[in-house]
Parts: structure tokens; sequence; C-alpha cells
């Protein structure tokens, strides 16, 4: 396993890493660049036409990085994150346009509860691209060993916690007029809509 400062080097030198979160392990790079993310994206076999979530450690970094959410977003954002969701949230300032695929007015977020370790990893930089470490369409890895090999020779780094949930987090598209869930993941769908409008009153 390696270090956290060797994790933290190769993020911040562009290379892809594997991080635990709160639900299953993700394959991780630097936001901060569309060239460090494009490496995540063909790493995964992504299609970069696809979207991937923004990472970060917690809710006020993640604001930093969007300030845009301050206001009527922000309220939902604290009343979900950290947890296993990934919000979809209106993106009017296009930030991120290379995670965001083919709909730049729209960004996919993320604050796990992170495990001790990945927690100082990403908060060392900021915020990270983040999806989960398997094959597209492939078995979500609950540990390090269900990651494909293909993927793990590929990476920089790696963080090893232990086994996790595994379950995917719950994806909820916050930006119409009601919200709505996209993919049912760690939270059961009802209970995702029922927090979120209870939020956004």
């Amino acid at each position: 396993m390696a270090s956290e400062r060797a994790v933290i080097d190769a993020l911040r030198g562009g290379e892809p890493v594997l991080l635990p979160t709160d639900t299953v392990y993700g394959l991780a790079g630097s936001a901060s660049t569309p060239e460090h993310a494009l490496r995540v994206y063909a790493l995964k076999g992504r299609a970069e036409a696809q979207p991937s979530a923004l990472l970060a450690a917690d809710v006020d970094t993640l604001l930093g990085c969007l300030p845009e959410l301050r206001g009527r977003y922000e309220a939902v954002v604290r009343a979900l994150l950290p947890g296993p969701y990934t919000l979809v949230l209106p993106n009017p300032a296009g930030r991120y346009g290379w995670l965001t695929g083919g709909r730049t007015d729209a960004i996919g977020v993320r604050v796990p509860v992170l495990p001790a370790p990945a927690l100082r990893v990403v908060a060392a930089v900021t915020c990270v691209v983040a999806t989960s470490a398997n094959e597209p369409g492939g078995p979500n890895p609950a540990s390090l060993g269900e990651v494909p090999e293909r993927i793990r020779a590929g990476c920089g780094a790696e963080l090893d916690v232990g086994p996790l949930p595994g379950t995917p987090s719950t994806v909820l598209d916050l930006t119409g007029a009601e919200p709505r869930v996209l993919r049912e993941g760690a939270v059961p769908a009802e209970e995702a809509v029922a927090r979120a409008l209870a939020a956004l009153q």
C-alpha cells in the first residue's frame, strides 16, 4: 500500500490513483486541469462525453470550487453532504467543463464520508475527479483486489483501507423543478428525494 504522501504526490503529478470512499473504491485524478482528468477517463475507458463527479473533502471546499452554489443550493448540499450521494447541480459558470460531458450547465459533485487517510489526501489537493474503479458497466469494487488489474497497473499510487460497503452513491439530479433519482444506490430513491425536497423548502 502506498503512503498518503505518495498518493498526494501522484495526484499533484497528474497521475490517476485509487482511493477508498464511503461506498466503493474510486479511480481519481486531479481535477485542476483537463489533461489530468482525461488521464482518468482514458484509464477507465470512459467516453469524454460522459460526466464524472467533482469530489471534495468537505462542503466548504466544494463551495469554494463552485461558488455559484451558495444560496438556494447550499442548503440542500449541506443537508445531504457529506454522505453517499452524487448531486447533479446547476453550473451556470461552466466550471470544470472537462468533467461535465455534454451538459456544461450542470455538474455532479461528491463529498463522501471519507476514511481518514483518504480525507487527508483529498484535502491536500482540494478537489479530485472521481469515478468507480471498474471497467465501464462492470461490478463496483468493494476492495482493491476487485479493481481490474489493468486499472491498478495504470495508477500512480493506491490507498487501501480494507473492505468497503460496495454499493455506489445515489445520484440525485437537482437541476429541474423536482429532484430526480438518476441512479439508486446507497440511499433508497424515496428517501433521497424526500430529504432533498425538505432541504429545498
